[in-house]
């Protein structure tokens, strides 16, 4: 049976028996809320106990324990709850005592009836966000941090279970996927889940270093094997004697250096510049690249012989755009590493701002998500990150403008009817994860929200890849 979406609970507590009833009525009818009464303020902890309101209207002077003193036992019960106070004549003082303690809003009697529906309202969009945050939270202790992945979407899932099943084994293995996916996560991963995690695994930027430098660090050299090599050196290989090498976008080793590294792979020995015997060495090679290595062999940048050497194995690292559904939940992972890292504690997104970040474009994929985040806590003013904080001034918070899209997705290089069919089907993928998350993986509320059948937002779900049950609580 599908799971409905979760009544929302209104509770409302006054000593005067004629305002309970108008209250009660007033509020099931004009905000569709379930709602319970209480005369005292003891009754009405006793209900909150185990019936968990999300907005609770509370008349601030009552006999027995007073209005002030209830909110504090209520919030000792339940921080996320949101309260209203409702004050009569003399009485202002305590209601602003009340919001210096945590109160959500107050009014004074008589008040308008339509302002404190709205206010309702609004207080129950604030107790689902400060739920959903500590849903969150709580998730990332629970999923936190198996090997460093974060993440529930199907995609993922299927990424570490391939890891763990490749981990134990000595074969080469070839991470692919575009910059800023987590190639080196993946490596690290592998590496941590072997039996040589004992060991320091070497991570060798291979486009960083120029031919000559990087052949004598990966393979070392003998005292006088060039000008300046006054001693004898090991290269990085030997110290990853009896661990893993990371040979992190390999496409760029130059097609001389392709060839010793064949050697390598094939004959599991080095052979040192300027030295005219070899040595084995026992490292596990895992190899990265964001590169098109087919593209590169057929016009010979790249050794055939050594691209099946290194591709005995393969893992696809998964855009961002494939799991959007991870994205709050990375935003909020790295939301509270950076909030750590700044000493900025109590920071947390407004809805909106998430919402923003499931509708933009990510050409750099989780890294560019990383550094939006991490700009966000370092320039946000206040404690709540707005959709304008999480942009640089001038451009749109939420998706850009149409020429941003289109340069961000590369889809340039497509004749016009597949570069259409990707454009559609990322903002299809991204549209079904966005209204999934706002009604909690619900089908027929975010099929009501669509304006379309249930049954057509499940043709569209399968068709896209989108499971319901991975945006639900």
């Amino acid at each position: 049976m599908e799971r409905q979406l979760k009544e929302k609970k209104v509770l409302v507590v006054d000593d005067e028996r004629d305002m309970l009833n108008l209250l009660t009525k007033l509020i099931s009818k004009k905000c569709g809320c379930s709602v319970q009464a209480a005369e005292s303020a003891h009754e009405a902890l006793l209900i909150a106990e185990t019936w968990v309101p999300d907005v609770v209207l509370t008349d601030i002077k009552m006999p027995g324990i007073d209005g002030l003193e209830f909110l504090r036992k209520l919030h000792d019960l339940d921080q996320t709850v949101s309260s209203i106070i409702m004050t009569g004549y003399g009485t202002i003082e305590m209601a602003v005592q009340a919001l210096k303690d945590g109160a959500y809003d107050f009014f004074e009697k008589p008040f308008d009836n339509d302002r404190i529906v709205l206010a309702i309202e609004r207080a129950i969009e604030r107790t689902t966000l400060l739920r959903e945050n500590l849903q969150l939270h709580n998730r990332l202790i629970e999923h936190h941090q198996e090997v460093g992945f974060v993440g529930r979407s199907k995609k993922i899932v299927q990424v570490l279970a391939l890891l763990k099943r490749l981990a134990p084994s000595k074969a080469t293995v070839l991470i692919r996927g575009e910059s800023g996916t987590g190639k080196e996560l993946a490596a690290r991963a592998l590496h941590s889940m072997s039996k040589r995690a004992g060991r320091r695994m070497i991570t060798v930027n291979c486009p960083a270093l120029p031919e000559q430098i990087l052949e004598s660090e990966l393979f070392g050299y003998k005292k006088g094997a060039f000008t300046g090599a006054d001693k004898d050196k090991d290269g990085l290989f030997l110290e990853a004697n009896g661990s893993t090498i990371l040979l992190d976008e390999i496409a760029d080793i130059p097609v001389s250096i392709q060839t010793k590294l064949l050697r390598v792979l094939q004959e599991k020995e080095i052979q040192p510049l300027g030295q005219t015997r070899t040595y084995p060495v026992d490292v596990r090679v895992l190899a990265s690249t964001n590169q098109n290595l087919e593209e590169k062999m057929r016009k010979g940048e790249f050794r055939e012989d050594l691209y099946y050497r290194l591709n005995v194995l393969s893992v696809v690292m998964p855009s961002l755009s494939e799991i959007s559904n991870d994205i709050p939940l990375l935003a909020q992972h790295f939301l509270e590493i950076f909030c750590e890292e700044h000493g900025r504690k109590d920071l947390e997104f407004m809805p909106e701002a998430l919402q923003c970040l499931l509708r933009r474009p990510w050409r750099g994929n989780i890294r560019e998500l990383q550094n939006t985040i991490n700009r966000a806590v370092l320039l946000c003013n206040g404690n709540v990150i707005t959709p304008n904080d999480l942009v640089e001034e001038g451009q749109d918070p939420c998706i850009g403008n149409g020429d941003t899209m289109i340069k961000q997705n590369s889809f340039l290089h497509l004749p016009y009817k597949d570069a259409k069919e990707e454009v559609m089907g990322s903002f299809t993928r991204s549209y079904i994860a966005n209204v999934l998350t706002i009604n909690q993986g619900n089908v027929s509320a975010a099929a009501r929200q669509c304006g379309m059948e249930r049954q057509a937002l499940q043709r569209l779900m399968r068709r896209f890849g989108v499971e319901a049950r991975e945006f639900r609580p």
